[in-house]
């Protein structure tokens, strides 16, 4: 049986960026929304939004944890299996992940601590401060790994010698032509689905009649949120598109599945592709509607995959059924939030049917994010450098198939005992919702507000 240790690399990479991925889109959103209880329980002293900090704080370490762990296997994958791609591109993103760690994770490191462990020990201003730099930290390292990410999709600032990639212009490398679209949509895809997991908990807990005065706030607050940060996702999303058009126009042609360059193209609602023929089968499309998405214009042509030669087209179904996945959970996301307005509006936001939907709403977040990683990254391909180093010429040419699967099977084993742990003790927490006001008592000034214990023998002899 012969092993591909090239297919077993994709795959393989496939797994732990598709597993790792769901950490940083929750934990991204979930550490800022920590942020904003604690400077609001400093501002108001609220105990109420006190306890919801203390809550998805402990959320937050668990899945924290599980990022970091996930996380690692990611560089270690470069080394073993991509050797060319990291020797070629060292130059350019190897100095980029650095920055992702004296930035981002150093101030993580700095401040975790003192988030999760230094609530009794130091001031409210201190703990607030520590959430702060927390969320900061990891939108820094969203920051640098979406500029290494973007500069394969969309390289500049570079010069290549000898086959490597040697850097001219760092504002041009780490502000690429995609990477402030590609940033925005990501954060805010983040935090989206952050919320998507709040409200969900929260319709939990008001379903069972607990801690109802905290899920009502957050399940309030958070929708206020998700009813700007949809409709802006959709706006950046548009953005994003028009950017894809002007410079990975092959990765747009995939997407939408169109074969042949048209003026006052349709919209492809669906379709089968058959790359083999290369036409689409069984198609429902809107006339004209095409152009006026892709490029703001009726009268534009969009590209067509036959533009360019076979060998350099990306798989065709996937990219185009990867992208309606994502849309359609965008506009059901949409759907959702309108009928919230409605419902806010008529004083019924905690009816048992909407906490119904919003508690099955929790995992649409993830799904629309991992639909579009999989949009984005195969609709890159056959390129790892957009147009420049192809992944069949990134791979470790002395690494043997049979290597790669015992690897594989090993991250396979691995991350589905870490996940499933991880997530039954997240489950347990939220079993176990909000501590009671009087659990912790945070202090004023600096130093600690445990209680007094008084000695029996002192109590006995007065």
């Amino acid at each position: 049986m012969h092993l591909d240790p090239l297919l077993l690399s994709r795959l393989q990479f496939a797994w732990v960026i598709a597993f790792h991925i769901l950490l940083p889109a929750f934990t991204v959103g979930l550490a800022s929304f920590i942020a904003v209880l604690e400077g609001v329980h400093f501002f108001t002293k609220n105990e109420m939004y006190f306890r919801i900090s203390v809550f998805w704080t402990k959320i937050f370490a668990v899945s924290f944890g599980m990022g970091v762990v996930s996380g690692i296997v990611m560089p270690f994958q470069f080394g073993t299996n991509w050797s060319r791609y990291a020797d070629a591109t060292a130059n350019v993103l190897s100095p980029l992940f650095a920055y992702e760690g004296l930035t981002a994770f150093f101030l993580e490191a700095s401040f975790l601590g003192v988030l999760l462990f230094g609530r009794n020990l130091v001031p409210r201003w201190a703990h607030f401060l520590s959430a702060s730099m927390v969320a900061l930290g990891t939108l820094l390292s969203t920051f640098w790994i979406l500029s290494a990410n973007s500069w394969m999709q969309t390289p500049a600032g570079f010069k290549i010698v000898d086959g490597l990639f040697f850097p001219t212009n760092w504002s041009d490398i780490i502000f690429n032509p995609s990477f402030p679209y590609r940033f925005g949509h990501n954060v805010v895809a983040f935090y989206i689905t952050t919320g998507f997991v709040v409200i969900a908990v929260a319709a939990y807990f008001i379903r069972r009649n607990t801690f109802v005065k905290e899920s009502k706030i957050m399940l309030s607050m958070t929708l206020w949120l998700l009813t700007l940060l949809v409709p802006l996702q959709i706006f950046l999303g548009d953005l994003h598109g028009l950017n894809t058009f002007k410079y990975q126009p092959a990765k747009l042609a995939a997407i939408e599945a169109h074969w042949n360059p048209e003026k006052r193209a349709p919209l492809i609602l669906f379709a089968i592709p058959d790359e083999k023929n290369e036409t689409n089968h069984y198609v429902i499309k809107v006339p004209l509607l095409g152009s006026l998405i892709l490029t703001h214009d009726i009268n534009a042509e969009v590209p067509g995959l036959k533009q360019w030669p076979a060998d350099q087209r990306a798989p065709v179904a996937i990219s185009f059924f990867a992208f309606r996945i994502m849309a359609s959970l965008g506009f059901i996301m949409l759907g959702i939030i309108v009928l919230s307005l409605w419902l806010r509006f008529r004083r019924h936001l905690d009816t048992k049917w909407f906490l119904r939907l919003c508690q099955c709403a929790a995992p649409i977040g993830f799904l629309a994010v991992l639909a579009g990683w999989v949009t984005t990254e195969v609709g890159r391909q056959p390129w790892t450098v957009y147009g420049l180093l192809r992944t069949a010429h990134s791979f470790t040419p002395s690494l043997a198939g049979r290597d790669v699967l015992f690897s594989f099977a090993g991250y396979m084993l691995v991350y589905l005992i870490i996940f499933p742990v991880g997530f039954i003790l997240m489950t347990k927490i939220v079993r176990k919702g909000p501590i009671k006001a009087e659990a912790i008592e945070p202090i004023e000034g600096g130093q600690p507000s445990s209680p007094v214990i008084t000695p029996p023998e002192y109590k006995h002899d007065h």
